[in-house]
């Protein structure tokens, strides 16, 4: 049988393609364990190319599937479809010549003031944000950036909390501001210290960012803790970022905070939200900030030089129904999967591999394997077993991390299926005999 010939472009180092120097700030960046390649996942010249970890170990697992078809419980996307309401109002809106313009770089007032009113379903009648108090982005991460430089130059600080959220890091490193490690413990449930915090702010600190429910540990954070932590900010003139991209998966469904029921907030707090996971819409990249006007101003500088504007039709269709409140139901139904999700993987996951948190969309899981790393052991489940999941170290400074804390790994819970849960715990009980390495007594 004749073989596939390899692309010309991967027989070349891609570093001799370049006659100018690239940004010294994104080539000490880390590479984010997901790319984009215009190579199909399953082709056999996938790990010729200089592409992210996780996509290279699974394209090694062999195509006989020696323990089933491969098993991806590594990125955190969707696995329940758009509302079928939202599906028909996209597709008008997609197809209106009047939708194809510009609109203002802080969005769509009518999603806007509709947003102020599902604001209210989630954090109680009490909640005090109207549309002058938001903007919206091209996505989540874009929401981070534009809040990020709108904050803070290069040589100041930003305090993040360790496991981060390797995109969070990676716009710090690029724009030269300093990554300030918040250390968290599985003991303390990867709760972030205030106490801790605290003692890392100094005079060149902008903010503190979290992120709840978390990424990756899949942590949730009380409001108690949310409360001290906007006291702090407050009481040390920062702003206090809370991105909270996973808060309708919190369950049994209650309000995450009260921070929005005092004008205070305006003050200090700068709220991130994702419309990706929510609504199940990532493709459509929806993002949003809420902070005082005093501070849309300036991101609004921001935000008309990064996108223009965020991505009308997704804006135009969601605006109506969430006036009328009518994604409510269908977000509750897929919050309620998850749950019941997160409560297979607990009861399925061999009784070696820790669980130490879970919620949202993840579970970490301290596995089994003395003296091995995180890396390693990914390396190997997706490469042997076929179970593509991410390796703890790629959430903090990998060159400053103890090996027995590297024990740590991240499985998405919630893009699975029950069967696929079930498939991948058996699977974790099969590697120890196939990786012959000594497991925990």
């Amino acid at each position: 049988m004749q073989s596939a010939a390899i692309p010309t472009l991967l027989l070349f180092p891609l570093s001799t393609m370049l006659g100018f120097k690239l940004s010294q700030g994104v080539q000490d960046t880390i590479t984010p364990p997901f790319g984009h390649s215009s190579l199909s996942p399953d082709t056999q010249f996938l790990s010729f190319c200089r592409i992210p970890s996780a996509y290279t170990w699974a394209a090694a697992y062999p195509t006989s599937q020696p323990h089933g078809p491969l098993l991806d419980m590594s990125q955190g996307v969707p696995g329940d479809p758009p509302d079928a309401a939202l599906v028909s109002a996209l597709g008008i809106a997609s197809t209106s010549l009047q939708n194809f313009g510009y609109c203002p770089s802080e969005g769509e007032l009518s999603l806007r003031q509709a947003i102020a009113k599902e604001m209210k379903a989630v954090y109680g009648n009490e909640t005090g944000v109207v549309a002058e108090d938001m903007s919206l982005t091209a996505g989540c991460n874009m929401a981070f950036v534009a809040a990020i430089v709108t904050l803070a130059d290069a040589g100041d600080e930003v305090i993040l909390p360790v496991p981060w959220y390797f995109n969070h890091q990676m716009t710090l490193s690029m724009l030269g501001i300093t990554t300030v490690p918040l250390e968290t413990r599985a003991q303390d449930g990867f709760m972030p210290s205030v106490e801790r915090c605290k003692l890392l702010i100094s005079s060149k600190t902008r903010a503190i960012a979290l992120v709840t429910p978390n990424n990756p540990t899949g942590a949730t954070y009380p409001p108690s803790l949310l409360t001290s932590f906007s006291e702090l900010a407050r009481e040390s003139g920062v702003a206090l970022i809370i991105d909270e991209t996973y808060r309708d998966f919190i369950t049994p469904a209650s309000p995450p905070h009260s921070l929005f029921s005092s004008t205070a907030w305006r003050s200090h707090l700068i709220h991130l939200f994702s419309f990706s996971k929510s609504y199940a819409v990532p493709g459509h990249r929806l993002g949003l900030v809420v902070a005082s006007p005093a501070f849309q101003k300036p991101l609004g500088k921001v935000l008309d030089t990064l996108q223009i504007c965020a991505p009308r039709p997704i804006q135009l269709a969601l605006a109506p129904l969430l006036d009328a409140g009518g994604l409510r139901a269908s977000i509750t139904e897929t919050a309620a999967r998850i749950h019941a999700r997160h409560q297979l993987f607990r009861a399925s996951v061999p009784s070696i591999w820790k669980v130490a948190t879970s919620g949202g969309y993840f579970a970490f899981v301290r596995h089994p394997f003395v003296g091995r790393g995180s890396k390693a052991v990914a390396q190997r489940l997706a490469e042997e077993i076929g179970v593509v999941v991410l390796p703890g170290a790629f959430f903090r400074d990998e060159k400053k991390v103890e090996q027995e804390d590297d024990r740590w790994v991240r499985f998405s819970v919630a893009n699975c299926d029950e069967e696929r849960i079930i498939g991948v715990c058996r699977r974790l009980e099969a590697c120890v005999a196939v990786f012959g390495w000594a497991v925990d007594a």
